[in-house]
């Protein structure tokens, strides 16, 4: 399986930083500065980002290749930071290969299956002529005629790049949309991690509610929650200080 793309910096023990569904290993910059005494490794997970491109993909296969890339780097253990998607990568890294994970924090994201709430976005992406684009003006106004806020669309034109060929998708839109019913799905609710977890909600979001406190106590007995008031889903993104204080304590607690 050839490697994830990644960066790292600094010394101390290992921090894996995962990002979200559309997202690259840029997502959680600030927060790896922020973890100053620890070496942080930033992932682009597969399908995204630099990292190879899949025909599909689930969470075992995502948790071998976070495990793979510890291995690469001869990491024994690592504590293990996701938000959204990224969160579940993290928690299924954690169910699956317990032992090579000190701790876990998931960003607003529960161990559970999800109704779909992409449709919108997959179906801007798909419908935008990437060889009929004049510049990435065009290209943002086009996903807002197709429905998406804006930040959403900013968000997602991150992943657009330009060569002499013209414009194109760092993602691989076809293997996320071939791989989606198992992104939202969650395959390993009969798995338990008794190692340190803890939950960060976005207050305002509705990723993580109440409902899933059982979910969450049955897999991670130890698990730890936080709400972030005045915040959503980008909770890492709305409020960086107060979250990134939250994942600093919370690893120097269980370094």
């Amino acid at each position: 399986m050839t490697s994830l793309n990644y960066t790292q910096s600094g010394q101390g023990s290992p921090v894996i930083l995962i990002h979200g569904l559309f997202g690259n290993l840029d997502n959680l910059k600030t927060l790896g500065n922020a973890l100053e005494d620890h070496q942080v490794i930033r992932i682009d997970v597969p399908n995204h980002g630099l990292s190879p491109h899949w025909p599909n993909m689930d969470y075992p296969m995502l948790a071998e290749a976070v495990i793979g890339l510890m291995d690469e780097l001869e990491l024994e253990s690592a504590h293990l930071v996701g938000h959204s998607m990224g969160g579940k990568i993290a928690m299924a890294t954690a169910l699956l290969y317990g032992d090579r994970v000190k701790s876990l924090v998931a960003a607003d994201i529960a161990p559970v299956a999800y109704q779909p709430r992409h449709q919108t976005v997959f179906a801007g992406l798909s419908n935008l002529d990437l060889s009929a684009l004049a510049n990435r003006a065009d290209a943002q106004k086009q996903l807002l005629g197709a429905g998406i806020d804006e930040g959403t669309a900013l968000f997602l034109l991150k992943n657009l790049t330009k060569d002499e060929q013209g414009f194109a998708w760092k993602m691989n839109l076809a293997g996320l949309k071939s791989s989606y019913e198992h992104l939202i799905g969650w395959p390993l609710a009969d798995k338990t991690y008794t190692g340190p977890s803890l939950c960060i909600r976005g207050a305002d979001s509705d990723y993580v509610t109440a409902a899933h406190r059982q979910a969450f106590l049955s897999q991670f007995p130890k698990i730890q929650a936080k709400s972030l008031a005045g915040t959503g889903h980008w909770l890492h993104a709305q409020k960086p200080a107060i979250f990134n204080r939250i994942v600093a304590e919370f690893i120097a607690e269980n370094d």
